[in-house]
């Protein structure tokens, strides 16, 4: 464990304003007035309770005290002073807190405060009822023979990825809450918040500098994402937003991200100037920013410093693993960087631009070949590069224009998810790169094994979900696969449209005939294409409406000509599993299509 660092017990109090949101929308200079008057009635509290603030966060305030008694008498009196507040004071004025305590297992930096925590007491205030106390039953063992208070017992609750039984601090102002339906309850607070960063502005005057800009938005993401504490929304869905002249609150919203990263790129000889902000987006304020000017020798250490501020701003519950996993990055020579950078912008306009043919996506794959090769050659202790030469050339093994090259290609993409993992073991994206090479060679232990590995080094990446789905289904854990599918549309919202093909597949091979029609109507309307109509017609037959099931049929039909029989469409059918498999052949035969 690095020297700075440290792991104590402490008690932890969290406490934020309920409503914050739609009171800067309908008046944010009382709104800012009234959180600075209540601001300082818990600074003299915290003083006078022995508490220390160790972050701030918007709305949000986060404390440390010694005693789990002081924690709680701190929390009673500053509910109790705000409500007298709120008696003397205009509507506008009128502020509500919830607070959450914790005892537990912290990790100190510095003056700042990590760990499970911290995250289970901000789980806990968002439990809390407005105006209440929320506290855990490490809280209870400490105070409840030291107090004349009362508490109602609320049991297990569900917060987040966890449970902790939770006590709400009794007031004969509050009601007392149904157990139940707060075990149950699901709101915005209970997932974690998700962030975007958009693609960085190029203020550079040479046009040819954007790959630049693309490049620093894809590191900061993918250093983003080694903290599993927050999921980061993919790369593939920000970029649909370059140039975009949507405003940063409707791109959240499409995105589903509480938190945008926006930035801007100037780059010029050796220099460079890197413009980083946070915007809150529940409530469209910057909550950050900072400017680098520096050289690019400088560039990785700057990438470092702006994940990791991000990153404590928006989940004060980090992990010391993840901490480190970002610390043992290793350096990467500039001249190497600069050549992967170019490579993956080639490689990534196959998904950025509409239209293209084949043939243009495979020469746009083999310059980013190019480029990385050379990264490679130019650093060989460089693993990104390795990954995006694997990824081009497992396209390439799937594209029947290139059958001949398939065995040669086979191999090629082994070599490269090896060398990939073996210099970057904790890169999810080489982990599921190398799983799919275990798929090509038809190894499916080693390809569960990759795939569980990449989900516990992150368990928010897409990539990783949606393969976790796919062998789900093959198990006939259709729920779970289910689940993880639509987890994955959460965090790739421009994948929305393939990942819910899959979803298609876990509705027929689990016999949903009602949702699995919602599905495929939605991707009818969206992409109309044969395929969809021939899984409409055996999913309609199967849920009993034969007739409707004729008519697209015979739209099948009229876009098939290689598909007459029972026995031509056996060689057509997706194999995903013998339960889809079966389910849409009994449909089809009973949709009328001849054995």
């Amino acid at each position: 464990m690095p020297k700075d660092i440290e792991r104590k017990i402490a008690v932890i109090f969290v406490t934020d304003v309920v409503g914050f949101s739609k009171s800067m929308e309908k008046n944010e200079d009382e709104t800012l007035r009234s959180f600075r008057s209540c601001r300082d009635i818990l600074d003299n509290l915290f003083e006078e309770h022995g508490g220390r603030i160790f972050n701030t966060a918007g709305d949000s305030v986060l404390a440390e005290f010694q005693s789990a008694v002081s924690a709680l008498m701190c929390a009673k009196d500053f509910q109790k002073l705000i409500r007298e507040r709120n008696e003397n004071v205009s509507e506008d004025s009128v502020m509500r807190f919830r607070v959450g305590l914790n005892m537990g297992d912290v990790i100190v930096e510095g003056s700042n405060l990590y760990g499970d925590g911290v995250n289970v007491a901000a789980r806990l205030e968002a439990l809390s009822q407005s105006d209440g106390v929320c506290l855990s039953k490490s809280i209870m063992d400490f105070v409840h023979n030291k107090t004349d208070l009362g508490f109602h017992d609320l049991g297990e609750q569900k917060v987040k990825n966890t449970t902790v039984h939770a006590f709400d601090l009794t007031d004969p102002n509050l009601e007392k809450r149904s157990v139940e339906s707060e075990i149950v309850k699901e709101n915005e607070f209970s997932k974690a918040p998700s962030i975007a960063v958009l693609p960085f502005s190029n203020l550079s005057n040479d046009p040819e500098q954007e790959y630049f800009a693309d490049g620093i938005t894809e590191d900061i993401v993918s250093h983003l994402s080694q903290w599993k504490t927050f999921p980061v929304i993919s790369s593939n869905s920000v970029f649909t937003y370059k140039n975009s002249k949507e405003t940063t609150k409707k791109i959240a919203d499409d995105l589903g991200a509480r938190y945008l990263v926006v930035g801007s790129v100037r780059k010029g000889g050796n220099k460079v100037r890197i413009n980083v902000k946070l915007i809150n987006c529940e409530d469209d304020t910057q909550i950050w920013s900072q400017n680098w000017d520096r050289s690019l020798d400088d560039i990785f250490e700057i990438q470092d410093e702006v994940s990791q501020k991000v990153a404590v701003i928006i989940s004060p519950a980090l992990k010391l693993n993840e901490l480190k996993r970002l610390n043992e990055k290793k350096p990467v020579n500039y001249s190497s960087w600069d050549e992967f950078l170019r490579g993956q912008s080639f490689y990534n306009k196959v998904n950025q631009t509409k239209g293209l043919d084949i043939e243009s996506q495979i020469e746009l794959k083999r310059k980013a070949i190019k480029h990385c090769e050379k990264a490679i050659s130019i650093d060989d202790n460089f693993g990104e590069p390795h990954i995006i030469i694997g990824s081009c050339i497992m396209d390439f093994i799937f594209e029947p224009t290139l059958a001949s090259e398939r065995h040669q290609n086979e191999k090629k993409l082994h070599d490269h998810a090896e060398k990939g993992l073996n210099l970057d073991p904790n890169n999810p994206d080489a982990i599921i790169l190398k799983a799919i090479s275990f798929y090509v060679k038809q190894d499916p232990s080693r390809f569960v094994e990759l795939i569980e590995k990449a989900l516990s080094v992150n368990p928010n990446h897409p990539r990783s979900l949606q393969m976790y789905s796919m062998q789900l289904q093959r198990e006939g854990e259709f729920d779970k696969a289910i689940d993880y599918v639509k987890q994955a549309m959460e965090i790739d919202p421009a994948s929305k449209q393939e990942l819910d093909g899959w979803l298609i597949f876990c509705y027929i091979a689990k016999k949903d005939w009602e949702n699995a029609l919602i599905s495929i109507n939605r991707n009818i309307e969206d992409v109309p294409h044969n395929r969809l109509f021939g899984f409409k017609a055996a999913v309609l037959a199967l849920d009993g409406k034969v007739d409707e099931s004729k008519i697209w049929l015979e739209k099948y039909l009229k876009d098939r000509p290689d598909v007459k029989t029972m026995d031509d469409y056996k060689k057509v059918v997706p194999e995903m599993n013998d339960y889809l498999k079966n389910n849409l052949i009994e449909g089809m035969k009973l949709a009328g299509l001849p054995d």
